[in-house]
């Protein structure tokens, strides 16, 4: 089986009796939709997250958010394949895998690509509380040429987009918080998406980052939920 939920932050409670209930194994999948929050501290905090994770008894593949540091950027990953394309792994890790930018999965039959990263608007708080923030949480000009090559190969047509944030015409305006100033929010990755959004034929979009559930004809926004992977 194929799941999906969004953003975890380090907080895998709900997890514990998923997996219980549903007998899961190493073959089940676990989608989380960026913000998965193991590669934050990059210290023994994660590694113990890491370990209660692996206990779970199923396979996690993790999109990147923006509250979390790029696995290219810790030495302790390395790459193989997985259902068709390249994730990041740690050898004490096994089963705790981080989607590449741009590289496109089978799953259940279905091509789906990763398109992670988003803008921090918590970034001055977590600077000034002494708290991770990570340069490169956008994606960046590379990423976005790549992304835009895979799907070019493909004339624009693909099944399914699994994203953090979403295009900016489907952003949650009604949970936006109330003390930011929109005027200084960089929405540039948002407004790259909706360029994609527009041209690209799609069955199923599924993005996280805004903490909220909503869904908007073929784009699903998740939070806290866990459903089957679906394009229906």
């Amino acid at each position: 089986m194929i799941y999906i939920t969004g953003d975890t932050h380090g907080e895998f409670e709900r997890f514990e009796k998923f997996c219980f209930e549903n007998k899961v194994s190493r073959d089940d999948i676990m989608i989380i939709l960026g913000d998965v929050g193991l590669n934050y501290w990059e210290d023994l905090r994660d590694k113990k997250k890491k370990r209660d994770v692996e206990k779970f008894g199923m396979t996690f593949f993790c999109i990147h958010g923006n509250h979390e540091k790029r696995p290219f950027d810790i030495p302790s990953y390395k790459m193989k394949e997985f259902h068709g394309g390249l994730v990041w792994y740690e050898e004490e890790f096994p089963d705790i895998l981080f989607a590449k930018d741009g590289e496109i999965y089978d799953f259940d039959g279905y091509e789906c690509i990763v398109i992670g990263g988003a803008y921090s608007v918590d970034k001055n708080f977590r600077l000034a509380h002494g708290w991770k923030w990570f340069a490169n949480e956008q994606p960046s000009k590379e990423i976005k040429e790549y992304v835009e090559s895979q799907l070019a190969k493909r004339i624009y047509k693909i099944d399914v987009v699994l994203s953090h944030t979403c295009p900016l015409d489907y952003q949650p305006i009604e949970v936006f918080l109330s003390g930011i100033d929109q005027r200084n929010v960089d929405s540039s990755t948002e407004e790259w998406l909706n360029e994609i959004e527009h041209k690209l034929d799609y069955k199923k979009w599924y993005c996280g980052h805004y903490h909220t559930y909503k869904k908007l004809y073929n784009v699903e926004m998740m939070f806290q939920e866990i459903e089957k992977f679906t394009v229906d």
